[in-house]
Parts: structure tokens; sequence; C-alpha cells
């Protein structure tokens, strides 16, 4: 494929194990536990916040986690798999949390690289506002085969098919963790959750009562500031409002045009209100403005013109959510949810404006001793409009309306107590873009011989509706001039365009190997068809790729190679991955992980394809692995170290590379904290994955000082 109409093509890709001792409320769309107490009778579980065993004004304590034993992490309660709390070590899915404490003594700034703490998720930056994130392949820009959700509000756009993960933020010491699911999730969480679900949870506004305060700066985080001030009544109220901005500075440029440069705020408000043991009220919002530094390639019929251009877009949004939930006894409950959305897109080649309403019921009713139902509806509406900036890249119509109406119902059976686990269930859905109604069935099985030991396996039939880009998209390339004969590259909407489907097998094993060695292993077969392609259109072959003229007013003869988006690849995927954490000392965290992904795709007999299933398998590492090392200390400096490979992408131009991240910090007062952070520290430069148009940006090293002030 040529490389100008490729840059074109590019950017459309832009624990607690006693029941007594649990205390639940509902969050992000699930209902979350928490634990009360301390000790070695009494623990708290990780999902909580560290502080809410200490006086609240006094911020949260660090201290907490690191006094958990493997055994109490290793019963952690997630949410996502199930939209029900249950115990990570009996869960039937390859889960991996990351939790407030990692995401903070990692020091990252920002969501994606946060990401890179859980297994086999592949995240590569793009520049300096930009990644791609997969799992278990498939990375790209928005990554469309992974559903990505805050506090229960989906944040996948149905305009490109993805996530823009630059504007996903939030204060990254509200998060109280990000629950990583590896493996598709339709069955609870609808379409495009194919290869994973990225569920990220913001704690509790009764967890950030009191001021917190800090700021920074550095070579390429060049300055940050964020604040938050919580409190409550004695009435059940607590509140919280938070502002943060920053500013960051370009990456490495062969060609020294540093277009990326990135700045921007947000601010935003969350209240929880409950009235007595039955009803709970989450009330919460955010407001966002930014200026991302871009390169595009922009192409017009009328002159003749292929050219790249560096701007900024603007980019602005916000959104509200509301949820009530209800328990009527101890195994029955329901939940309403309400949010509304909106983003603001200016870029230098187009413009987006998209609202999204969504309501959501969901509800759990023990049927009977062995039998838990959990079942709801959901609907999703997308009125949108596309601005038009240059003529090359064209959505018709311009306005828009997207819709999503989905139903699921799942049965938790207990095929013996305590030690064989049995869910069976559905996802029924319907999207503007679908004919009829479409299903994401899965089965699930949990064996728990101890409680050391938990052996798992599932089956799920995953969809990828399809979005505006495949059914409505216009996208044009000027390849040159040859012999007088200007030639045009155009993609044209493909109104055919089919859900891209999955068929998954998982297998899993725990184990708590001693009291200080842990291991999680999960493995998996994945089999595709009808996924994304760019094919040649018409009477156009590989072998005789002959372009045909098209009418135009102006001489010299203008010819175009026809193409669209297209379901013409299929194949399988492979792989696992091994997670192990050792505790040497009570001090010292050790965890690793490997990854392993063999993609094996090919196109559709008779296609004519304008990209091979190598660009595709190509962008995906093959191996990852990382080593992860705390210490912890006491009053002394706590110290983070963070060693990570990751092998070559030859699609996107990108070698293997080695690097390590490095933070340090000290109390130098009761609540004060200083630290400084370096990442990607092995070499002053490396290329994760080249997106932008011209040569690959590389990613610098990056070394910046946070002090901040909790009271």
């Amino acid at each position: 494929m040529p490389r100008k109409m490729k840059c074109l093509l590019d950017f459309r890709d832009r624990a607690c194990r006693s029941s007594a001792l649990l205390s639940s409320e509902r969050t992000a769309g699930v209902r979350t536990v928490t634990c009360s107490g301390s000790g070695a009778d009494d623990p708290p579980s990780q999902n909580a916040n560290p502080s809410q065993n200490a006086n609240p004004s006094q911020g949260p304590n660090p201290a907490t986690l690191k006094e958990l034993s493997l055994e109490q992490l290793s019963q952690i309660e997630v949410t996502t798999p199930s939209k029900e709390a249950e115990p990570a070590f009996r869960t039937a899915a390859a889960i991996y949390v990351i939790t407030g404490e990692d995401i903070k003594r990692s020091g990252v700034t920002t969501i994606p690289d946060a990401l890179r703490l859980a297994p086999g998720v592949e995240v590569a930056q793009i520049d300096s506002s930009k990644w791609s994130v997969g799992i278990r392949g498939f990375g790209t820009r928005l990554s469309r085969d992974v559903l990505v959700l805050i506090d229960g509000r989906t944040v996948y756009t149905p305009l490109f098919a993805g996530t823009y993960w630059e504007v996903q933020d939030t204060l990254l010491e509200d998060i109280d963790r990000i629950e990583v699911i590896r493996g598709p999730g339709g069955t609870i969480w609808g379409p495009n959750a194919v290869n994973g679900v990225i569920n990220i949870i913001t704690k509790s506004s009764k967890d950030t009562k009191g001021i917190f305060a800090s700021a920074g700066g550095g070579n390429v985080e060049q300055g940050f500031a964020n604040f938050r001030l919580g409190g409550g009544d004695d009435d059940g109220l607590t509140w919280r409002f938070y502002g943060k901005a920053f500013t960051r500075g370009p990456e490495d440029h062969a060609d020294n045009d540093n277009f990326d440069a990135w700045r921007g705020g947000q601010g935003g408000f969350r209240m929880d209100r409950n009235w007595n043991d039955k009803d709970t009220l989450t009330f919460q919002g955010d407001l966002y403005r930014q200026e991302d530094g871009e390169r595009v390639t922009a192409s017009t019929y009328v002159p003749p013109l292929n050219e790249t251009l560096d701007g900024y877009e603007q980019l602005s949004g916000g959104n509200l959510l509301l949820r009530w939930t209800r328990k009527l006894t101890d195994a029955n409950d329901f939940q309403l949810q309400v949010y509304y959305d909106r983003t603001n897109r200016d870029e230098p080649n187009f413009g987006d404006r998209l609202n999204t309403f969504d309501l959501d019921f969901q509800a759990r009713r023990k049927v009977s001793a062995r039998h838990s139902l959990t079942y709801g509806v959901e609907g999703r509406v997308y009125p949108g409009h596309f601005q038009e900036v240059v003529s090359g890249l064209v959505f018709s119509p311009a306005d828009r309306t997207d819709y999503l109406a989905s139903g699921f119902i799942q049965d938790d059976i207990t095929l013996a107590e305590n030690k064989l686990q049995l869910s069976v269930g559905t996802k029924l859905l319907h999207t503007n873009y679908t004919s009829g109604v479409q299903t994401e069935p899965s089965v699930r099985l949990t064996w728990t011989p101890n409680d050391r030991q938990t052996f798992w396996a599932a089956f799920t039939h995953a969809v990828r509706t399809p979005s505006d880009a495949e059914e409505d998209f216009y996208l044009s390339s000027f390849l040159g001039t040859a012999n007088g004969v200007e030639t045009f590259a155009r993609f044209n909407a493909n109104p055919d365009f089919a859900p891209e489907l999955l068929n998954g097998y998982e297998a899993g094993y725990r184990q708590l190997i001693t009291k200080s060695v842990y291991v999680d292993f999960a493995a998996f077969f994945n089999h595709y068809h009808d996924l994304f392609s760019q094919d040649l259109a018409g009477p156009i072959s590989l072998e005789t790729t002959l372009p045909f003229p098209i009418n135009t007013p102006q001489p010299p003869p203008n010819y175009l190679l026809p193409a669209e988006f297209g379901n013409s690849l299929y194949g399988a995927t492979t792989g696992g991955e091994i997670a192990p954490e050792w505790r040497p000392k009570d001090y010292w965290r050790l965890r690793g992980s490997y990854s392993f992904l063999n993609m094996n795709l090919s196109r559709a007999p008779g296609v004519a394809l304008g990209a091979t299933p190598a660009s595709v398998v190509g962008a995906s590492p093959r191996h990852e692995a990382d080593l992860l090392s705390g210490f912890d200390l006491g009053k002394k400096p706590k110290l983070d170290l963070v060693y990570r490979y990751v092998s070559a992408l030859p699609a996107v131009s990108a070698p293997a590379y080695s690097t390590g991240d490095a933070r340090i910090a000290w109390q130098v007062r009761p609540h004060v904290e200083f630290s400084v952070a370096g990442r990607n520290l092995l070499q002053p430069r490396h290329v994760e994955y080249a997106g932008d148009p011209g040569p690959p940006v590389a990613i610098r090293r990056n070394v910046f000082a946070t002090l901040a002030w909790t009271k």
C-alpha cells in the first residue's frame, strides 16, 4: 500500500473472606465490597481505600496495603466479570486488579501508562498525547476491540469505533482500582468487549475527606497541579470536588518538528448519600478542556493535493452520572443508572460533536439455595454531528443518531458448595448498524478444590458492532502524478459492513503456593471471523491493478483506485499470561509477568486486500515481560523499580525495546510527601509505535519531581 494512503488509514485506527466483615455499596455500575477493621483476623480489603480504617482527616495511609498478606490479597473482591462482587481468586476470567496504591507507587501520570502494570495489556505510546492499547492483540490508536468504562460510564466512541485515550482522565489519587479482564466480556458488558474490558473505578467520596494537593514538573512533564477537597455531614452525605491542570512537552522528533505539545485541565465532583441500610445514591460529573499538538495528512481532489498538517486539536467535554441502588435483602438488590456525556473534537482535518444518553437497569435475585440470577436492560442513544474540514475526509450523512438496545441474563449455579460453580448467560443486543438481534452467550466453570487453588475454564461468543467509520465514511488520498495522470485512492462507505465475531476459549489456574508465593496463569484460543479489512473494490484485483477514470472538470486525466472497509480477514490467536508474586520480606514485594501472543490471520479467498494480514499481526508484540520491585521501609524512603521488555512491532516500524522506571518517595513531614520519578530510564529515547505521519516519534526519558500535601 502507498505510504501516503497508509497515513490516512492510520488516522482511522486512531478481600475479605468472612461475610460478617463485609459492607457493600454500589459503584461503577456494580456492587463493590469494602471491609472494616485491620489485623490478621480482620483484614481490610485491597479494594478498600487504605485510609478507611484511619482518621479520614489524615488522608490515605500507605502503610495499610503493605500489611496485607498474599493470602489476603488473593481474596480481593472484583466486580467486572459478573457485575457482582466476588473474590478474584474464584473468578472464571483472566482478571488483574491495579490498585490505587499500585498507580501511586509506579509514578505514572496517565491512565494508559497505568495499564502497563497489568499482564497481557499492550500499551505503546505514539506521541506525547496518544497511545495504542490492545489486549491479546489488535492494538490500535482507538482500541476498537476493548471496552473501557469509568465508574460505569462507557467511553467507547461509535464514530471511529474505540476509545480516545487522551481525554480519559481523572485525579489519579481518586482511583480506587482498575479491573482489567483479558478476554471477552460481552455477555455482561455487551458489544465491543471482544478482547477485554477495562473498568476504572474511583473511590467513594466517604473515602476522600479532607484536603489533597500536589504539584511538580520535569523535562517532559513540564508542570502539573492537582487539588481535591472532600467532606461530609452526619446524615450520610459525603462529597468531593477536584481540579487538575498539566502541560507536557513534545517527545523526540528526528525531523525536529515538535508538533505534539499537550496541555489541559479538568475538574469534577462526586456526592454519595446513604439514607439507610437499603438505599445509596451517587451523583458525579466532570468537565475538561485540552489542546493537543497533532500531525495529520489531508487530501483534496481539486486541487489535487496530499499534505501534512501540523496543528492543535481542541478537545472539550463533560459528563453527569446518577446512580441509585436499593438493597432488598442480603442476596437481592437492584440498581438504576443514567448518564449523559458530551464530547467536542476540533482537529486540523475534521470536527465532531457527540452526545451520549444512557439508561441502565440491573438486578440480582437469589432464586434458590443453588441459583442466583443477575439480569438487566440498557438503552443508549448517540446523537452526533460531523464537521467537514477537508474534502478528503467526509462522513455522510453529517448528522447521525446511533443507538444501542440490549439486555442480559446470567445464572450462577452452585454445583458443589464452595467447590464448583457454573455460570451460564447471554447478552441480546441491537444497534442501528446491525440487522436483527445479536447474541453473546457464555459458559464459565470454576473449581476450587481448596482455599489455595482455583481452576477455571470459559467459552464466550463476542461481537464488535459496526461503527460510522465503516458504514458512512469516505476517505481519499492523492497518490501522485505520473505521465501527466493524477492518481487517487479512495475508501468508500460500506453499508454492508458486518459485525466482527469472536469465539473465545479460555482456561486458567491460580495458586497460593506458600504464604509468600502466589501465581496466576491463563491460556486462550480465540477464533475470529468477519474481521475489519481494507479491501480494493470494483473490477480491481491484486494481479491486475488497473485504475479507472473518474469525472472531474479539470484536466489532466484523473484516475481513482477504489477501496472500502470490509470483513475479509479471519483467523485465530493463541497465547497465555503468567503473573507470579513473591514476598521475600515483609517490606519487599516482587511481581512479574510474561505474556505470549501468536496471531495467525488470513484473507478470504478471492478478495483483493489493500492491506495484508501482516499489517494487523505485526502491530502487536509477540512477547511482553516485566518485573516490579517495591521496597517499603516504614518511615524510610519507599523505592519502586520497574523493568519492561516489549518485542518488535514490524508493521509499525517499532523495534524491540527494554526500559525501566523508578520512583523514590520520602515522607518529609507528617502530611507532606516528596517524590522523584523517572520513566524510560534505560535509554534517552526509543520508538514504541509509529502512528503519526512522517518519521516515527521517539519517547523520551522522563524525570520529574512531585510535592504532595494531605490533610
